[in-house]
């Protein structure tokens, strides 16, 4: 099986010692991801965006997502990024999980970690 790791560029990709996605045996491993902006929803498409060119890279796009983890710091900012979130996984949903927790910077509103299956 071979593997590709996808890196985005992010210092903290070599300071922290990840990468930002990992294809291996025809799954796609995105790391959690945050997005730049104010606001949750502007966090929420920052950090989709950011997924999306991961995604691009390892052969594959959202329909092929099949597990997705939102995590968020305030349960009641979940909501205004669904419009958001739906846009983007259209007909295609994913298996999904919403946790509760802090992030790495209080200024982060969303992180987002996705799993894809592009087949081998």
């Amino acid at each position: 099986m071979s593997i590709k790791r996808i890196h985005s560029g992010s210092p903290f990709e070599e300071k922290i010692g990840y990468c930002r996605a990992v294809v291996a045996g025809g799954w796609v491993h995105v790391a959690g991801t945050v997005g730049q902006g104010d606001t949750v929803e502007e966090q929420c498409k920052s950090a989709l965006s950011t997924i999306e060119i991961a995604l691009t890279k390892a052969g594959c796009n959202f329909a092929d997502v099949v597990r997705v983890t939102y995590m968020l710091p305030d349960a009641a900012e979940f909501e205004p990024c669904w419009p958001t979130l739906t846009a983007a996984f259209g007909a295609n949903p994913p298996a999904a999980t919403m946790i509760v927790c802090d992030l790495i910077d209080p200024k982060y509103r969303i992180e987002i970690e996705v799993t894809a299956f592009k087949g081998e």
